[in-house]
């Protein structure tokens, strides 16, 4: 058998994306300090979460699925809900995960200890955030070497939303909807590429079923509209494995089933309340006014530009380049683009919470982009001249990063 600790899996690159990954930690760790310092009392959306998670963990129902008396006015602005009291755009699991640390807090959760009990409903989504960029760095550096891992990976770890996204700083915890379908759309590709193995397709995956199944829950039990991911993660399996479509057929049919055995345990197996919810679940609420409008347009320019500053320069020149160089036109880059792209413009056709979920989705797959773009160029003749000018982007970039965590007011 072949050790699993060897020096190709955890050699210097894996050490210094490790330190990355530490660097935002850190980050985030400084946001969640910041904002518990300045408030003792959680938001209301915050509140929500975890009164509706501590209800379900504790047999009093299930969680959003209605909502608590009283509670549901208070939803009006953090979520999207009827007047039955059902979350329309989240299954349980958010309030599951906000509030399953909290069962380890051995007093009651009340105000003068809030500042040290709310750390523990931070922990799942700041574990999210990490996974994310590891998911990030591994599938960066496979697609486009060392290089452009770890290019992209500095993006993710010094990018001003992600690292609010993962502390849950004065937003919402949408960092686990991009987590899950990052993993969603390059488990599937990565399914794909195993097809062309000659073993027995089925057996030989369940590891990867397992995990697309997995990724699948979490990416549309964090939000319902990322349902848009199971017939994408069909088109990438399909494509890629042209020769073996039934395989990748009865593959994806069998991770389907398994997201959906998960995200009907998310409902403690209620079938009244997990019916009632996808019977009112906002699987698709878009409108395709928003691309009339020219401020949404901005704001997804904002967006943007509040993810990653420097990406207002990285990202033209590596469009253009992409747009001019055949070579650079390859399925590794292609496929992020276009998967940035649509999630780009689902965010334009959902004005409600469901927009921001999809915007910030986007944002990895737009790093892996520009990060394989870059390592195109790396391998031109200009590749000192290539190397000099992203040193100086990222070092520029990280600078910004940590003077504007530098300015976040403490208490």
């Amino acid at each position: 058998m072949r050790p699993y600790f060897t020096r190709e899996r955890f050699g210097r690159p894996q050490f210094l994306a490790g330190l990355l990954l530490l660097a935002f930690l850190a980050q985030a760790l400084w946001l969640v300090h910041a904002e518990l310092r300045s408030a003792r009392e959680p938001e209301a959306s915050e509140a929500v979460r975890i009164g509706e998670g501590w209800k379900q963990w504790h047999g009093r129902g299930v969680a959003a699925a209605p909502f608590l008396d009283g509670a549901g006015g208070n939803m009006q602005d953090p979520f999207r809900s009827e007047d039955s009291g059902f979350d329309t755009e989240h299954s349980p699991l958010l309030y599951l995960v906000s509030a399953a640390p909290l069962l380890a807090w051995p007093q009651d959760l009340a105000s003068d200890s809030a500042a040290y009990w709310r750390w523990l409903q931070r922990i799942p989504f700041l574990a999210c955030g990490v996974f994310l960029g590891a998911s990030l760095w591994y599938v960066a550096r496979r697609l486009c070497s060392n290089a452009g891992g770890f290019v992209a990976l500095t993006f993710y770890c010094f990018s001003p939303s992600l690292i609010q996204a993962s502390a849950v700083w004065h937003t919402e915890p949408e960092i686990a909807a991009a987590w899950g379908a990052f993993g969603t759309i390059f488990t599937a590709i990565a399914v794909a590429h195993t097809l062309y193995a000659p073993r027995e397709v089925v057996l030989w995956n369940w590891r990867r079923i397992v995990l697309l199944g997995v990724s699948l829950a979490i990416a549309v039990g964090s939000q319902f509209s990322l349902i848009i991911l199971v017939p994408m993660a069909l088109g990438f399996l399909l494509y890629v494995a042209p020769v073996r479509r039934q395989a990748a057929l009865v593959i994806w049919i069998a991770a389907c089933v398994v997201g959906f055995a998960l995200l009907f345990a998310a409902y403690f197996f209620h079938p009244h309340a997990f019916a009632e919810s996808m019977r009112r679940a906002a699987f698709w609420g878009a409108t395709w006014r928003g691309f009339t409008v020219l401020g949404v347009y901005k704001q997804v320019a904002v967006h943007i530009g509040l993810a990653c500053p420097v990406l207002a320069l990285a990202l033209p020149v590596t469009l253009v380049t992409y747009a001019a160089w055949p070579r650079t036109r390859y399925f590794g880059n292609t496929a992020p683009l276009l998967v940035a792209v649509l999630f780009f413009a689902l965010g334009m056709a959902h004005p409600d919470l469901a927009g921001a979920g999809f915007l910030l989705a986007a944002i990895p797959f737009l790093f892996v982009f520009v990060a394989g773009v870059l390592a195109d160029l790396l391998e031109t003749s200009y590749r000192p001249l290539i190397a000099a000018c992203i040193v100086a982007l990222l070092v520029i970039y990280i600078a910004i990063t940590l003077v504007a965590l530098a300015q976040v007011p403490q208490g």
